[in-house]
């Protein structure tokens, strides 16, 4: 992708898999979710922040390998799925770690985060492509995750980006914008 940002996916590949993505910052290495997998080949990792609830992988188990400190927003963490997991903070405001931007959109989950680093977006499972378009993620509140899809119109006003990572795609922006302004539609795969 670029000299600071790569993609961590399972090898191999685990059928419907989503994509981690680590970040260089300058002051430790970032990762957006994390893989399904345990790798202990992987570089370490000092902070581990969460999309959202439904990628959280192997966190447990690299948190203790890398010592590193897991994030996620208060709204997701609260849900059943991450009894057995660990976090060392919750967030509920946007913020910015060591040059990464968090910004708290809802929508698919109540806690749905983006992050922008430098001139990458990411975007995780937001919208999915579907051919020449793109689509609201189908499991979440049709309302609240088409409301989200108005906040992130806010975030990326005014910006330039090369890049959009999401669960499972990386694309160009000015592609991915095209589609994101012709309007997703609310469905599934």
């Amino acid at each position: 992708m670029n000299q600071k940002v790569s993609r961590l996916n399972s090898q191999p590949a685990l059928g419907i898999e989503h994509a981690a993505y680590r970040i260089e910052t300058g002051n430790g290495a970032c990762w957006i979710d994390c893989p399904s997998c345990f790798d202990t080949s992987l570089a370490k990792a000092d902070t581990i922040l969460f999309t959202h609830h439904h990628f959280l992988g192997a966190s447990n188990l690299y948190r203790d390998h890398f010592e590193a400190e897991v994030r996620i927003h208060q709204l997701d963490s609260t849900h059943d799925i991450c009894r057995p997991f660990s976090f060392d903070a919750t967030f509920q405001e946007n913020f910015v770690h060591n040059g990464i931007e968090a910004f708290h959109i809802g929508g698919h989950t109540p806690g749905f985060t983006c992050y922008i680093f430098e001139d990458v977006f990411f975007i995780c499972d937001y919208v999915f492509l579907d051919g020449d378009r793109l689509k609201y993620n189908p499991f979440g509140p049709a309302d609240l995750t088409i409301a989200g899809g108005r906040v992130i119109e806010e975030i990326i006003l005014d910006r330039q980006f090369s890049t959009v990572c999401g669960y499972n795609y990386v694309i160009g922006y000015d592609d991915w914008k095209r589609r994101f302004d012709a309007g997703p539609i609310f469905g599934g795969y």
